[in-house]
């Protein structure tokens, strides 16, 4: 594990957490974390909600890191890691009060995204919420400067990765029948947006 990925979730894992405790209600049970990298994020959260199933999925290449961080926690709230990589496994067949996704979404091309918040749309049960966190663009700019030298960063290894528009990503959601519940400022020129899965229309 590198020390600027342990930097980086050190620095992120109690912002998150903060917002985490105003959107997870005691009527929710079951998270299913997308991307879960190398479970540090699932067992942090897992150890602070103890009455939250919480369950990690991510590439099969990234399992062996995740089992490695869930035997070290010991927690029997914490499940996975599943298998999922979005366009190619199916969405595990379990029903999730809330989806969680950290640093993915300019990780993954857009059509990868879309079809995402597509499998999530179809999938997850009405009063269901998705929580996407990273960085996004606002009305086609960056909110920083440090935001665009990341992006070029990410083209320059790879041509479709990249800070996503927080209006695509918003117009996909509702489309998928998504309204967004919250958008938080986060640290680090980062977001984290909440959306709830509407009445499903028949």
């Amino acid at each position: 594990m590198s020390k600027e990925f342990i930097t980086a979730f050190d620095r992120n894992k109690d912002p998150i957490l903060e917002v985490l405790k105003e959107v997870i209600t005691v009527d929710n049970n079951r998270v299913l974390e997308i991307g879960s990298g190398g479970g540090e994020h699932a067992a942090y959260f897992a150890k602070n909600f103890p009455n939250i199933v919480w369950t990690t999925s991510d590439v099969l290449s990234n399992h062996a890191r995740i089992k490695m961080t869930l035997e070290k926690a010991k927690l029997a709230n914490l499940r996975g890691p599943l298998a999922f990589e979005v366009g190619r496994d199916d969405f595990p067949k379990y029903n999730y009060d809330i989806v969680f996704t950290a640093n993915t979404f300019h990780m993954m091309n857009w059509k990868q995204c879309k079809n995402l918040i597509k499998t999530l749309g179809n999938r997850l049960k009405e009063g269901s919420q998705v929580i996407i966190y990273g960085p996004f663009n606002y009305d086609g700019q960056f909110t920083s400067e440090s935001n665009a030298f990341f992006d070029q960063s990410l083209k320059e290894k790879n041509a479709t990765q990249g800070i996503r528009s927080f209006e695509d990503i918003n117009n996909s959601m509702i489309k998928n029948g998504f309204v967004l519940f919250r958008d938080f400022e986060m640290p680090a020129n980062n977001r984290m947006l909440v959306f709830t899965r509407l009445v499903f229309i028949k």
